[in-house]
């Protein structure tokens, strides 16, 4: 049966309610129409639904209905009726908290405990325990639940057990009341013994109070000797384990005990202790182990045979590296020991166990790191020793594939804290890659995954690459500037690639893609040689467009704009939908604009001449488009752009994110236009004959270099609204992945930098210069960061003059111009959150009341306040609902204002047109509500408004929205004399 309800409700919550424009109502009533059917059937099917109606539609009053529906069924139904309520019971358990007539409910379920069938009683417990969590206290059914464990039939029983230990987590009355009654069954000997194994773990549950804890504590500690069977073992310490953990005070006595019992002659009993001490080894309870047991651990380890047993004692010394003072301890008082471990463990005999002691050494490494210590010369020797070994004896042999992952991860994270031993690491794979050798599918793919997290951790680093006759030969044609030294193995890469272009790419798209990003990623800031550019071309000309899609996706964020509009022209002539059309198009606009800012020629011109494009001898070969020409030719595109983006925006894919941005790209390439546009008027148009006196009179001197003093203080206050602009959109940006939130971040501050440096020409007295920024934790905001570090450089060329004889000569202008140049030569990485969006999180709000019609004021009474009620869900959508961070409390805002003007008819002062009134609220299983008192009292029209902000774990405040209005119109009291109105028009006063 247990089988087949997991069928089915998986079934009908796939395929049902995925029509978006049913409202929670009508699918209620559909629902309600099946229970009542005379089929039962249709009476099952209906009920399966209501999970995945729940999740859907989770508010208070259609959930708590529901429930009450089901309720009634569960009474009147037949026992296959009743089975299917408690499944839903057990699969919304995060929806129970919003039953509002809990006794409603709990009276209906509870009235078949009077049933003459016992399979009827059984099924009213488990469902009582499945909602315990919402009736912890109600003695009825601790009564009930007690009688039920005297039964003499055998399913009521076990669901009394199953009760037991779903109320005892939950109550602390119930646990300590339970604790003599279920102590006594398992000593009873009229008890059967299956019964008895499902008894114990109910005591796990018994630590709310330490007096119990400590009973239950001592009468486990009495059944080990009297009931030694590898069953009775096996549970009972797991049952003091979870105790111990729950108490904490019992860590060293369970941690000793459980040390015995490693020495037990049963292979069970001891990968039980084992899976003991890992559930005690968390960094919660690691700094409770007594000293002394980490040695004897160690022994253990070593003295192991069997390859299974010593891999589980070395995922018990792994948690415990965890924490900081099991490492301290490691690297100190038991070193030796644990380097003669995990050297014995570092053979080719058991993957499993070599990987364990890998991990180790990594996680003692990173402790080193963390804290500014070179780790240990042994530890690093017995590294450099057997990792390449055992990563050469896994690849290619299917039966280590866990094992291939868990050493290139620990490659990976040794990487980051030694640069050295990472350039090793670097080389060897990409030997492994270059190899003639064929591998699985899957080998090649975490060895290719392996190649882009490393070269995506290191940081800018100058380097001539070498020639090779896949790569351009002229000297002057190679990049003088990668990103890191994965880039030197680029000809090993574009070997790789060739090869597999070479024969069947259908099942090798992944590997293309990967090797991709990493070309693109070592080639940031520098022109793509004619070799690559071949491969790339080749790869357009077999593989299908999601693969081009995602590598053009993934030459956007590096700034190889040129191969991103080569790659979204090619796929938007094959696009099914007017949507993916329009957006691929936008994207190719944008990347046409950047080509234009970057090498200062159009997209066609590179088509035909892409040879000649190379910056260093673009002077020489091809004419370069000035400067404001090609800012407003980018200007054009970027809106252009814009305009595909909002055609291929929807109500369910609105393009938020994306639209703001290509809209700030434009206002700030627009705001630098306006900058090249002054310092060419400043050329060809002097200063009025009245300079000096305007400025003499406004006691400002800058005055008297005429309109270009006032353009530059216009571009400043331009370049500052820009800078807000980011900010904004970074905080509207919850869902963004880390990269695009410190690319947003560097992106505001070069716009604060350039403003700065401009003001510091334009105004006698500049703000203060913004915080530098820290070190960029991805290729393209090192980039960034980079660019901003020139722009810098560049701003130490301006004139240094004394504060009262500040100037504005060309001089000035051609500095700030130099910085324009550097920002538009720049390539821009597009972040990642403009193609993908990893977690995506979304607030529903209902606000009432709500006017009777769409466009309706809502009335409201003179003399009366307004009570605006507010519930929200919130929804996760993707595989990680909380990837990068969750909603930790939510905060409401109200704000209305009068729409209509006030009469001032009174000599006091009248009170403000504006109330502002705020509420943070934490939601309850995604569920928040919040309700407001408004003040207004006053007659007329007032414009509501409720906007919404999240909250992280970490307390930082996001502007996610979503955002509702209203209007409220306030009646006039008719018993208060009207004044009379002052105004000389025969037009009549308006009356609200």
């Amino acid at each position: 049966m247990s089988s087949l309800s997991g069928i089915r409700v998986h079934m009908f919550n796939e395929n049902f309610l995925n029509e978006s424009e049913q409202d929670a109502n009508s699918v209620l009533t559909e629902l309600d129409k099946g229970l009542r059917s005379t089929k039962i059937g249709v009476q099952c099917e209906a009920i399966v639904r209501f999970p995945r109606l729940f999740e859907k539609y989770p508010f208070p009053i259609l959930i708590n209905s529901s429930f009450l529906k089901l309720a009634e069924f569960f009474w009147s139904g037949s026992n296959l009726l009743r089975f299917w309520v408690l499944k839903v019971c057990q699969q919304s358990e995060n929806h129970l908290d919003k039953i509002l007539n809990i006794d409603g409910f709990v009276k209906r379920i509870f009235m078949v405990t009077h049933s003459n069938d016992p399979v009827a009683r059984a099924l009213t417990l488990r469902t009582l325990g499945a909602v315990s969590r919402v009736i912890p206290e109600k003695q009825q059914v601790h009564h009930s639940i007690r009688r039920a464990l005297d039964s003499h039939d055998t399913v009521e029983v076990e669901a009394a057990i199953y009760a037991s230990g779903q109320f005892a987590a939950q109550s602390k009355s119930f646990a300590i009341s339970m604790c003599s009654k279920i102590a006594t069954m398992i000593e009873s000997l009229q008890t059967p013994v299956s019964m008895k194994l499902q008894l114990i773990p109910v005591l796990r549950h018994m630590h709310h109070d330490a007096n119990t804890a400590a009973m239950v504590k001592d009468l486990c500690l009495n059944l080990l000797p009297k009931y030694p069977a590898e069953s009775f073992v096996i549970a009972i310490l797991d049952s003091l384990t979870k105790l111990s953990s729950q108490t904490l005070i019992g860590i060293p006595d369970q941690v000793d005990l459980l040390l015995t019992y490693l020495q037990d002659p049963r292979k069970k009993v001891r990968c039980q202790v084992l899976k003991s001490l890992t559930t005690l080894a968390t960094q919660k309870s690691a700094h409770s182990w007594p000293k002394g047991s980490l040695k004897n651990l160690i022994t253990k380890a070593k003295t192991c045979v069997e390859g299974t047993e010593q891999a589980l004692v070395l995922t018990v010394v792994l948690t415990l590296t965890e924490c900081p003072l099991t490492c301290h301890a490691l690297l100190n008082e038991e070193q030796s020991l644990i380097i003669e471990l995990c050297s014995s463990c570092l053979n080719l005999e058991n993957h499993t166990a070599a990987s364990q002691a890998l991990a180790i050494l990594k996680g003692l490494v990173i402790y080193c790191h963390a804290n500014s210590t070179p780790p240990p010369d042994v530890i690093m020797e017995l590294i450099n020793i057997h990792l390449e070994s055992l990563i050469f004896s896994s690849v290619g042999n299917e039966n280590h594939t866990k094992e291939l992952k868990k050493y290139l991860i620990c490659g990976v994270k040794i990487s980051e804290a030694n640069n050295e031993f990472g350039e090793d690491f670097i080389e060897m794979i990409g030997d492994l890659l270059s190899d003639e050798i064929t591998y699985p599918k899957k080998h090649s793919e975490l060895l290719c995954e392996t190649l882009a997290a490393l070269s995506s951790k290191f940081q800018l680093r100058k380097f001539t690459p070498p020639k090779t006759d896949a790569m351009d030969t002229d000297e002057e044609h190679q990049p003088s500037e990668v990103v890191n030294p994965v880039a030197e193995r680029l000809p090993q890469i574009l070997k790789k690639l060739n090869s597999i272009l070479d024969g069947d790419v259908k099942d090798e798209s992944r590997i293309i893609e990967i090797l991709s990003a990493v070309m693109l990623q070592s080639l940031i800031g520098c022109f793509v040689p004619s070799g690559v550019l071949d491969t790339f071309d080749r790869i357009a000309s077999v593989s299908n467009c999601w693969t081009l899609y995602r590598i053009g996706r993934s030459a956007s964020r590096y700034g190889q704009h040129f191969l991103a509009a080569r790659f979204f022209l090619r796929i938007a002539k094959y696009a099914s939908m007017d949507k993916f059309h329009f957006f691929l198009i936008g994207v190719s606009q944008m990347a046409k604009a950047e080509c234009i800012l970057n090498y200062g020629l159009e997209y066609d011109t590179m088509c035909e001449h892409y040879n000649l494009c190379d910056p260093k001898y673009t002077n020489n070969q091809l004419k370069l488009i000035p400067l404001i020409e090609r800012l407003d030719m980018a200007i054009s595109l970027y809106w252009e752009a814009l305009a595909s983006l909002r055609a291929s925006s929807s109500a369910t894919s609105p393009l938020t994110f994306q639209l703001e941005f290509i809209q700030l790209r434009a206002q700030f390439l627009q705001t630098l236009f306006s900058v090249v546009t002054a310092k060419n008027a400043q050329t060809i148009i002097p200063p009025p004959a009245i300079a000096a006196s305007l400025a003499q009179n406004s006691r400002d001197y800058l005055q008297k270099f005429g309109h270009v003093t006032n353009q530059l203080r216009k571009v400043v206050k331009s370049i500052k609204g820009c800078e807000d602009s980011y900010l904004k959109l970074y905080k509207s940006a919850f869902d963004a992945d880390p990269s695009t939130l410190e690319f947003l971040e560097l992106t505001e501050y070069q716009c604060a930098l350039f403003g700065n440096i401009i003001e510091g020409v334009c105004y006698a007295t500049p703000s203060e210069p913004p915080l530098s920024v820290m070190n960029g934790q991805y290729p393209e905001t090192r980039y960034l960061i980079n660019t901003c570090g020139k722009m810098e450089i560049f701003a130490q060329n301006l004139p240094q003059e004394p504060q009262n004889a500040k100037t504005i000569t060309n001089r000035h202008m051609d500095v700030i111009t130099s910085e324009i140049e550097l920002i538009v030569k720049t390539p821009i990485c597009m972040p990642r959150y403009f193609f993908q969006t990893l977690q995506a999180t979304q607030i529903k709000l209902s606000v009432s009341p709500q006017p009777r019609a769409p466009g309706e004021h809502i009335i409201v009474q003179s003399g009366s306040n307004l009570v605006i009620k507010v519930e929200g869900v919130i929804q996760h959508y993707g595989k990680s609902p909380s990837l990068f961070r969750s909603v930790d409390s939510v905060q409401l805002s109200l704000t209305s204002q009068l729409m209509t003007p006030r009469l001032n008819t009174e000599c006091i002062k009248p009170p403000s047109d504006t109330v502002t009134l705020t509420q943070t609220v934490k939601p309850q299983r995604d569920f928040l509500s919040g309700s407001f008192l408004l003040p207004i009292s006053i007659g007329g029209q007032w414009n509501v408004t409720l906007e919404t902000f999240v909250i992280d774990e970490v307390g930082i405040t996001w502007s996610t929205g979503p955002k509702s209005s209203m209007i409220v119109r306030v009646l006039d009291d008719p018993n208060k004399p009207q004044p009379a109105s002052t105004s000389t028009s025969s037009i009549p006063a308006r009356r609200f």
